[in-house]
């Protein structure tokens, strides 16, 4: 099953450099300075560790998918009909991933690598986090419970991550219609954004529907400002994904007691409201 799922990351993955590279480029013509190299290689880095922890994490959720399968409510045949809805429900399973990354804090842990970088380009799309294997199939279960084969989930999976690549970029501005329904680059800019407007907002993956359905839309207003509300300043990819953890586990040891520490871990953190800048000194928490 694996295989199916790498091997449509690794096909994508020429065009991922194709395009990485004319974004440079043109960049570079326009002098408008997106990129950054130690920033960049960094990653790429980040990116070429992940496949190997998302294979290996493939590996360890194939058994429990296939169980929840053998075990399914319904018998979902092969067909466009079904394939269109897994299309739509596997978004909804990434849009909830999606946003407990942003809302539980040990889920933040394994998620902000992602958004560790100041800068925004295509780049910054392969700043994939390593650590995401030990929760992350939690979502797509119930898919395979439902009915809907482990293959069609993986492959549906890599379509995901595929179409995200494009619009982690600052360079195509909004497209009329399309952003009533598809995650854009203006919207995804949003969500990589520290500004007190923007945190914990538009999770969608390839729609933005569920973040209109939720309450959790925000249209890009203001110049978007990339990153953490707490930098981590490091080139370093095993400590841009270890950092939140080691905060999390000195706050635990200070908890008092075992329950503290859990909630320091599990408990779910407000939302921040969109509310003027000028009203937050000093935003208390990470994007």
């Amino acid at each position: 099953m694996t295989p199916v799922y790498d091997a449509i990351l690794l096909y994508a993955v020429p065009g991922f450099v194709l395009f990485l590279v004319l974004e440079i480029l043109w960049d570079l013509r326009r002098g408008t300075a997106h990129y950054e190299w130690k920033d960049a290689a960094t990653s790429i880095a980040l990116g070429l560790g992940s496949l190997v922890t998302k294979s290996m994490s493939k590996v360890m959720t194939l058994g429990l998918f296939f169980l929840a399968w053998h075990n399914r409510l319904f018998e979902i045949p092969l067909a466009w009909w079904s394939l269109l809805l897994l299309f739509f429900l596997e978004d909804h399973s990434y849009y909830w991933y999606h946003r407990a990354s942003h809302e539980i804090p040990a889920f933040w842990a394994a998620h902000v690598a992602h958004h560790s970088s100041e800068r925004y380009h295509l780049a910054t799309a392969l700043r994939q986090p390593w650590t995401t294997f030990w929760h992350h199939w939690i979502f797509w279960l119930p898919l395979a419970w439902l009915g809907f084969h482990p293959v069609w989930i993986f492959t549906a999976q890599a379509i995901n991550l595929i179409y995200q690549f494009w619009i982690h970029t600052p360079f195509i501005d909004r497209l009329g219609p399309l952003e009533w329904i598809l995650n854009t680059p203006s919207h995804h800019r949003v969500h990589h954004g520290s500004n007190p407007r923007y945190i914990d907002r538009n999770h969608g993956g390839i729609f933005i529907l569920w973040d209109r359905l939720y309450g959790t839309f925000e249209l890009e207003t203001e110049k978007v400002r990339y990153g953490i509300t707490k930098p981590v300043h490091s080139y370093n990819p095993l400590w841009l994904n270890l950092h939140v953890y080691a905060d999390l586990w000195h706050q635990a040891k200070q908890s008092g007691s075992v329950w503290q520490g859990l909630k320091v871990f599990f408990a779910r953190r407000p939302r921040v409201q969109a509310v003027p800048e000028s009203a937050l000194a000093e935003p208390s928490r990470t994007a």
